[in-house]
Formats: C-alpha cells, sequence, structure tokens
C-alpha cells in the first residue's frame, strides 16, 4: 500500500537550536531549553521542562505550542491539539503554527479541521510552501483531487525542490492513470534525492503499471547493488521477477513500509473504500458470539486500531499486537469511552506472540494483515494454539485468482503481487485450517477499492472446537 506523506515535521518550524543552560533561567530561556531537548529527540526530559514552564506560567504561548507539537511527537494526538488549540487562542497570527495544528488535527483524524488549520496557514502567508503540500495529501484523502494536485503545484511554484509535494503529486497522478506525468514526478525526486527509497519504489512501480517490468527489475537491482540486502528492495525485486520469493514479508520490510505512513493510514483507507474491519466484524456477528464484554480478545495486526471499537462488545479484555511502532502510536490514541481502548498494546511478530500466548484469547482477529504472509501454515497454527477451545479466529486475506507461479514452477497456494502484498488460494488456505485442526467458514468478499479496481478478499471464521464440557464466552 502507498500513501502521501505529510511535510515539514513540526519540528522543522521550532526556533534556531541554543545551549542548554544550568544556571537559573528566565522562562523564555527555560522554553528555548526545552525546544533544544526536542531537537535532540530527548522527549521525557523536554516534556518535563515544558510541565515546569506551564506550571508557572500556563499561558505562555510558545510553551504551550512546542508542548503541544512535542505531544504530536510522542503519539498524543489528542493532547497535541488541545495544547495547540489554546496557544493559537493567544497568539493566532502564526502560519507556522496553524501549519502545525493541521498536522495534529491529521493524526487525530479530524480530516476538514485539518485542511481548515492549512488554508488559514496559507492565508497569513501565500507562500507558505509546506501547508500547500500538507493541504494537498488531505484534498487528496477527501476525494478533492483537482484541488489536491492545484495545491501540489503551487509548492512546487514556490519551491521546485520540495521532494514530498513531487512524490505526493506522482502518487496523485498514478492514481487518476496519468502514469507517464507520476513517473516523471518520481526522476524529478530521484533527481533532487538520489537514494530516496519511497521515490524508487514508486517509480518502479509505476514502470510495472506501464508494462515496463524490465525498467522496474533495474531500478531494485541498481537499489541493491548500492545498498546490498535492503529489505524493501529485496522483496519488490521478488515480487517483480517471480524469483526467490520469501515465504512471507520480512519484519524489517513490514515495519518499514507501515511506519512510513501511520498518520495517515486511516484517512488513505478511507479514500480506498477499506470493509476488511467491518467484514470481520460482521462474520464475528454472524456466529451468535456474545456480545457481552466476556471475552479475551486480540486484534493480531491491529494497526492504527480500526476494529477497536468493533471489537469493544465482545472484550473484557483487548490486546493489539503489531510490528509498526508508529501505528501502536496511533492505536495508543483510540478511546472507548473514557478509557484507552486497548487495555495492551505490544510491538511484536504476530507467530511469534501467539507462539508464547497458548489459550489466552477466546476470539482473534486480523484485518489485512495475512496479506503479508505467504505460507500460512506456521501463523495458522500458532493462532490455534492461542485460541481456548471453542474460539475463533477470525480474518481476511486477498484471494488468488489467474495462474499463480513461484521460482517458475505452477504454484496453487500463494503468490506475491507487484504492490508488495500476497493473495491466496481458497482451497490452500482451506487447508491450513483443517491442518491446525480448525472447523472453517469463508465468504469471498471486496476488501477495498486500488487504482479503481475492487481487491478480492476471503473472510475466514474458523473454530478451535470445544473439548468436553468447554464452552466459548
Amino acid at each position: 500500500m502507498i500513501s502521501d506523506r505529510t511535510h515539514g515535521a513540526m519540528q522543522a518550524a521550532l526556533p534556531a537550536e541554543p545551549e542548554e543552560r544550568s544556571e537559573e533561567m528566565t522562562v523564555e530561556q527555560a522554553v528555548q531549553v526545552a525546544i533544544a531537548l526536542q531537537q535532540r529527540e530527548r522527549l521525557e526530559e523536554a516534556d518535563l521542562v515544558y510541565r515546569r514552564i506551564l506550571d508557572a506560567a500556563p499561558d505562555h504561548p510558545a510553551a504551550l505550542h512546542y508542548s503541544g507539537v512535542l505531544a504530536h511527537q510522542m503519539g498524543l494526538s489528542a493532547e497535541a491539539v488541545l495544547r495547540i488549540d489554546r496557544s493559537l487562542a493567544l497568539v493566532p497570527d502564526q502560519p507556522d503554527w496553524h501549519n502545525n495544528h493541521g498536522i495534529a488535527l491529521q493524526s487525530a483524524g479530524r480530516l476538514d479541521e485539518a485542511i481548515a488549520a492549512y488554508r488559514r496557514a496559507i492565508a497569513l502567508d501565500p507562500a507558505h510552501v509546506n501547508a500547500h503540500s500538507n493541504m494537498g495529501v488531505l484534498l487528496r484523502a477527501t476525494g478533492h483531487v483537482d484541488e489536491a494536485e492545484a495545491a501540489y503545484r503551487r509548492a512546487l511554484e514556490l519551491d521546485p525542490k520540495h521532494i514530498d509535494a513531487w512524490t505526493n503529486l506522482g502518487i496523485l497522478l498514478n492514481g487518476l492513470k496519468r502514469t507517464e506525468e507520476a513517473v516523471n514526478c518520481y526522476c524529478k525526486v530521484i533527481l533532487l534525492r538520489p537514494k530516496h527509497k519511497e521515490a524508487r519504489r514508486l517509480l518502479a512501480l509505476a514502470h510495472c503499471t506501464l508494462g515496463e517490468t524490465d525498467e522496474a527489475i533495474k531500478i531494485f537491482e541498481d537499489w541493491l547493488a548500492e545498498e546490498p540486502g535492503d529489505e524493501v528492495a529485496t522483496h519488490m525485486l521478488a515480487a517483480c521477477t517471480g524469483a526467490a520469493i520469501p515465504p512471507r514479508a520480512s519484519d524489517v520490510y513490514v515495519a518499514r513500509t507501515f511506519d512510513s505512513f501511520a498518520a495517515s493510514f486511516e484517512s488513505k483507507l478511507a479514500q480506498l473504500h477499506y470493509r476488511a474491519p467491518t467484514l470481520v466484524a460482521l462474520m464475528l456477528e454472524d456466529a451468535g458470539w456474545p456480545q457481552n464484554g466476556t471475552c479475551d480478545v486480540l486484534d493480531a495486526g491491529c494497526g492504527t486500531g480500526l476494529c477497536a471499537p468493533l471489537l469493544a462488545p465482545y472484550a473484557r479484555t483487548l490486546t493489539g499486537v503489531d510490528l509498526s511502532a508508529g501505528m501502536l502510536k496511533q492505536a495508543a490514541e483510540k478511546r472507548a469511552g473514557d478509557r484507552p481502548a486497548y487495555d495492551t498494546l505490544v510491538n511484536a511478530e504476530l507467530t511469534a506472540f501467539l507462539a508464547v500466548h497458548p489459550a489466552a484469547y477466546d476470539v482473534i482477529v486480523s484485518a489485512d494483515t495475512l496479506c503479508y504472509f505467504g505460507r500460512l501454515d506456521e501463523v495458522i497454527a500458532a493462532a490455534a494454539t492461542a485460541l481456548r477451545p471453542g474460539g475463533l479466529f477470525v480474518f481476511t486475506v486477498e484471494h488468488m485468482t489467474g495462474h499463480p507461479s513461484v521460482d517458475g514452477a505452477a504454484n496453487p497456494d500463494y503468490r506475491l503481487e507487484l504492490h508488495g502484498r500476497y493473495c491466496h488460494g481458497r482451497a490452500y488456505v482451506e487447508r491450513s485450517l483443517a491442518g491446525a485442526g480448525l472447523a472453517t467458514e469463508i465468504v469471498e468478499a471486496d476488501l477495498r477499492m486500488e487504482s479503481g479496481v475492487p481487491v478480492a478478499g476471503l473472510v475466514v471464521r474458523a473454530r478451535r472446537p470445544a473439548g468436553s464440557g468447554e464452552k466459548h464466552g
């Protein structure tokens, strides 16, 4: 999956870094020290300094604003918005602050408000490049593609070397099937920054779309010649060539892929009419599982927590596990009333996590996670072990059609697609579940739209047989 990038990380707008001081300081000097700590990524120390400043001067605009920036850096989107709101109420005419406000609102999922914040930054400073570029990301995410293109092009008029604007314009044009124009955008990025990993990947995928697979292969081969063993290039070269296909995407590939767009993940999926969490929840409901809050539930590959509100009615405890620390930061922001949506969030590889939690869960759900596995036997067996007798494992995979091959040989089980995800044959999924001793029901459904085409999927409900005298729930 690909996603736009929001440019101008908030710290880019911070004042120049001062030297820390050990002697008694004024409030202004203390703010500068806190900012210096932020810039050095000593976030907990910076937070402590800001708290002391705000205890003494609760309405200090800069302390409020940059402590809001810090909250965003720490993954506390709601708190970031609250503090930045307060700073702008005191000082409403700072365009950089409105741009930061937009970034925080975007992370909190408040996209229309984020667009409005970027517009305010531009109203105060029509040449605010990052605000134009950032606004383009959200205009595209909310379906306003013509306005998004105009925003990106305005950013590039102001700064022809703005890498994120070129990258995002390429993504937009590729989505509009203006692939040759997209190729030009990615080439521009690589000209400006020759080792830009995402632009290389996107350029290769665009060549694949144009039927120029040899060009894509050359991009990944050159990349690996410069950076031997790079996980992304290795995985994508296998997708392009059909050779040396790994049994699953590596931990590094998955973490890097999802960390790179954690903040914009949900807006991206909304644009793609993403249905997997809803389909999983419907499959669980159809099983007649009791919505009485008595189950221990695992959200396997929880991402930003889109499944959490759908699982809440079933859960006595809700645990989320994911490889992406960036995604987990977003999941930590999810709320169920006045408490966090998840009781526990764990940064771990899924199969390994399941293997050390035998008979721990009544329900395990996994929405669009197993598409990063080719071979399913091991992860399904681990899930079966982690279920209690009578428990349910509900998940989605992408449904394989056509005539797959692995290393040139016919393979009816799975295929690594050019986008980097795996799709699976129904018979293989059924065989893997049967091998783990699970009783299975499968429904075919479209999981999302991608490049204007539905992504065919399988929604699976598998039950571990109940032991003698044991009941689920």
